[in-house]
C-alpha cells in the first residue's frame, strides 16, 4: 500500500480488488484499503454481505460489488475480465478460500477439486490478469493468502496445506520475475484468526489455546507493514513465526505431533 494514495482526489484514487471480501481477513483488508484512500472491487459468493459492506464503505470510497464463486470457471472468468478492465488497479488480495479438515481418502474428491480450483487456479488466473497493467504502470501490490499450514503438512488437512504451500512457492517465483518492475508481492501466512466462521458453535476450537488467536485487523496491519518492508513471506504473530521455525528444524516430530492434535477439527470453514 502506497502512502501517497490517501490524498488522491475522486477519479484518481487507486483501486484494490479483494476476493473473499464478505467477512474475516478479506473484509478487514477492504476496510483498510478504503480508509487508506483506495476505491474497491469486492468479490465473494454472498452478495447480501457484500452489499452491506459496500454500503458502509461508500461513505469514503467508490465500491463495486461482484458476486462470484471463484471455483466456477465461468464466474472466475468474469472476475478476470473485471480486473483487466479496471483502470488504476494497484491492489489485488487473493483471499478467498476454505478449509475442510477431514481424512483425504474419506472425503468426496470433488471437495479437494474445489479447494485446488479456489486456492491454486483462481489465484493463478487473477494474478495473471492483474500483472500486465501493474507492470506497465510500474506499481501494484499482490497479496496471496497462504497460511502457516503451508509449512506444516499434517493429517486431515493435506490438500489445504499443499495448496497453501503452492501459494508460497508461486509468490516467491513471482518476486524474482518481477524484480525491478515496481510491483510488490507477498504470501501472507496467518495462523488461527478470529472470524465469525470460527466463532460458530459448529466449529470446535476447544483445542486452540487462547494465545494462538489473532484478530483479522491485526493480521492485515502486519501484512501491510511487511509489504512496506518488502518481505515476501509474512507470518503475523511472533508465536506463529516461532512455530514455523521450529517446524522447519530437523527433529521436528514432537512439534508436528502437537499441531496434529490441535488442528484436527471435523468442520467446514469457508472464507468468503
Amino acid at each position: 500500500m502506497r502512502d501517497e494514495t490517501r490524498h488522491k482526489a475522486a477519479g484518481e484514487r487507486p483501486v484494490a480488488l479483494v476476493t473473499g471480501a464478505s467477512s474475516g481477513i478479506g473484509e478487514a483488508f477492504a476496510r483498510r484499503f478504503a480508509r487508506d484512500g483506495y476505491d474497491l472491487v469486492l468479490v465473494a459468493r454472498r452478495k447480501d454481505r457484500l452489499d452491506a459492506l459496500a454500503g458502509e464503505l461508500r461513505k469514503t470510497a467508490d465500491v463495486t460489488v461482484l458476486q462470484a464463486d471463484l471455483a466456477d470457471p465461468e464466474q472466475l472468468r468474469l472476475v478476470e475480465d473485471k480486473i483487466r478492465s479496471t483502470e488504476r488497479l494497484e491492489g489485488l488480495v487473493n483471499n478467498a478460500g476454505f478449509m475442510r479438515p477431514q481424512e483425504f481418502r474419506k472425503a468426496d474428491v470433488d471437495v479437494w477439486d474445489e479447494m485446488i480450483r479456489l486456492h491454486v487456479l483462481a489465484t493463478t488466473r487473477l494474478t495473471y490478469a492483474a500483472l500486465p497493467q501493474m507492470v506497465s504502470r510500474k506499481r501494484g501490490d499482490i497479496i496471496n493468502l497462504a497460511s502457516v499450514a503451508a509449512f506444516i503438512p499434517v493429517p486431515n488437512n493435506v490438500v489445504y496445506s499443499a495448496s497453501k504451500a503452492f501459494l508460497n512457492t508461486f509468490t516467491e517465483g513471482l518476486l524474482q520475475e518481477l524484480h525491478g518492475t515496481g510491483v510488490r508481492v507477498q504470501a501472507l501466512c496467518p495462523g488461527w484468526t478470529r472470524t465469525e466462521l470460527v466463532a460458530s458453535p459448529d466449529v470446535d476450537t476447544s483445542r486452540i489455546p487462547s494465545w494462538g488467536w489473532m484478530e483479522s485487523e491485526d493480521v492485515v496491519d502486519y501484512s501491510l507493514r511487511c509489504l512496506r518492508r518488502k518481505r515476501l513471506i509474512c507470518i503475523p504473530g511472533w508465536r506463529n513465526r516461532l512455530m514455523v521455525r521450529l517446524c522447519l528444524l530437523p527433529g521436528r516430530s514432537l512439534v508436528r505431533w502437537v499441531l496434529r492434535n490441535v488442528r484436527t477439527n471435523q468442520v467446514i470453514m469457508k472464507g468468503d
